[in-house]
């Protein structure tokens, strides 16, 4: 289960809404490999990957892969 108290956080995704919930990177230490990298959201839901898994996003996303998301 996800300790957000354990978890080391990485960044927050803030749309500046004043509000503390808004979506989380961490890296949870204490999972399994495949599972160690959480992003959470702001209506308490998490999607966990691994390390390579979340590098494929950023190389994605430098590329310009994602850039039709924005």
């Amino acid at each position: 289960m996800f300790d957000i108290t354990t978890a080391q956080p990485l960044a927050t995704f803030c749309g500046k809404c004043n509000n503390c919930d808004c979506p989380q990177l961490f890296v949870d230490e204490s999972a399994p490999p495949e599972q160690r990298v959480v992003l959470t959201d702001d209506f308490g839901a998490q999607v966990r990957m691994s390390a390579g898994q979340f590098g494929d996003i950023i190389a994605q996303a430098k590329s310009g892969a994602l850039d039709s998301v924005i």
